[in-house]
């Protein structure tokens, strides 16, 4: 039971979602029997070199290269590195899915989790949505089988290939029962007194129409904003930034978990304006720290969040939605209270990681 994983940064996790997936996959298949492999993307020049970390072999190969070039770099290095390697291929992530064709000449077994629709978002230009578009439809023909993480990713790749290709299985999180209160102190605020927005700050995610919406009067509250922010290099940024009222609160990117779990586990809401994607992990993660959520209204959001959840279409609904709820202590509790239990029926690690290994059992080269 030979499990090869690419199409990420590495483990342990300390870059975005899928990294922590990896991490999480890997420790829970190695404690189940498995050998693991996973490439690691390193800064600088050198040759390739191993190593061990909790039981998960690593294979580290080092990029001179920064940014999306870098990346591009890796990817090529690790999957052609990936030729030599005995068992299943998991590849997360199709953003460079021609290099894949090597794994189907070779008739190694790839199973593809085939992430979001990259190519619908805001942010990329023409050339960069033509590649995503065109990797997308290579990921979808040498896949030997792919993983979609929400039912609407699935109906989309079944437009591709035919559906029996696909397995929905999402995203997982962390349930938390109780976070360290202390953490909020250095933003001066208090249990309640906030509502907190984690995202990249990309049009695509709302964050424009949320900060007007909070701005448009004096609330005796905080909107917390979590992502990296740079007004002097990125127009959006400085937009979003000079809409914001002085009880808008904008603190960076914040990777310490048990700072962000703090702020997501005392928030007032939990804001997700994100517009294109699957399940997305922040969202996962509110919801398994009971947050009241408050989510831009589209077919992803509200599969992830369930019904009670409230949900804005653009400014006005949105700053409606604060007008009604900000002190509306009773739909706060049921929001948080159904909150738990959508996460608690179909988004923890014990159920999600099980449903990869019984997928990745069944594509198991010696079991197809």
């Amino acid at each position: 039971m030979n499990l090869v994983v690419l199409g990420i940064r590495g483990v342990p996790a300390a870059h975005g979602g899928f990294e922590t997936f990896a991490e999480r996959l890997s420790l829970h298949l190695i404690s189940r029997g498995w050998t693991v492999t996973v490439y690691c993307q390193e800064d600088g020049d050198g040759e390739i070199y191993e190593s061990y970390w909790e039981g998960v072999r690593r294979i580290h190969i080092p990029v001179a290269r920064k940014g999306a070039a870098g990346t591009i770099v890796f990817d090529w290095r690790a999957t052609w590195h990936a030729l030599r390697q005995p068992g299943l291929i998991l590849t997360l992530g199709y953003n460079t899915a021609v290099f894949n064709v090597l794994q189907r000449i070779k008739g190694q077994t790839n199973v593809i989790n085939m992430d979001g629709i990259e190519w619908r978002r805001d942010k990329w230009g023409l050339v960069a949505k033509t590649w995503f578009w065109l990797n997308e439809r290579v990921g979808c023909w040498v896949g030997s089988h792919l993983v979609a993480d929400h039912p609407k990713i699935k109906e989309h790749l079944a437009t591709r290939v035919q559906e029996a290709k696909i397995t929905m299985i999402p995203y997982g999180g962390d349930e938390v029962l109780q976070a360290d209160v202390s953490r909020l102190i250095p933003y001066g605020i208090e249990p309640q007194g906030f509502s907190v927005i984690i995202a990249r700050p990309e049009p695509e995610n709302s964050l424009l129409e949320m900060v007007r919406a909070f701005s448009l009067k004096e609330r005796q509250h905080k909107l917390v904003v979590l992502g990296n922010f740079a007004p002097n290099e990125n127009a959006f940024h400085r937009q979003v930034m000079e809409a914001a009222s002085d009880e808008v609160l904008f603190v960076g990117a914040i990777y310490e978990s048990s700072i962000v779990q703090a702020l997501r586990f005392y928030s007032r809401f939990y804001l997700h304006g994100h517009r294109v994607g699957g399940t997305n992990p922040s969202l996962v993660e509110a919801l398994g720290a009971s947050c009241a959520v408050i989510a831009h209204d589209n077919h992803f959001n509200r599969w992830v969040a369930g019904p009670e959840a409230q949900y804005f279409s653009d400014e006005s609904s949105c700053a409606q939605l604060f007008d009604q709820l900000l002190d509306d202590d009773q739909a706060v509790e049921r929001m948080r209270s159904a909150s738990r239990a959508k996460f608690q029926e179909r988004f923890t690690w014990s159920q999600v990681l099980q449903s990869y290994e019984a997928l990745l059992t069944q594509w198991l080269p010696d079991n197809i």
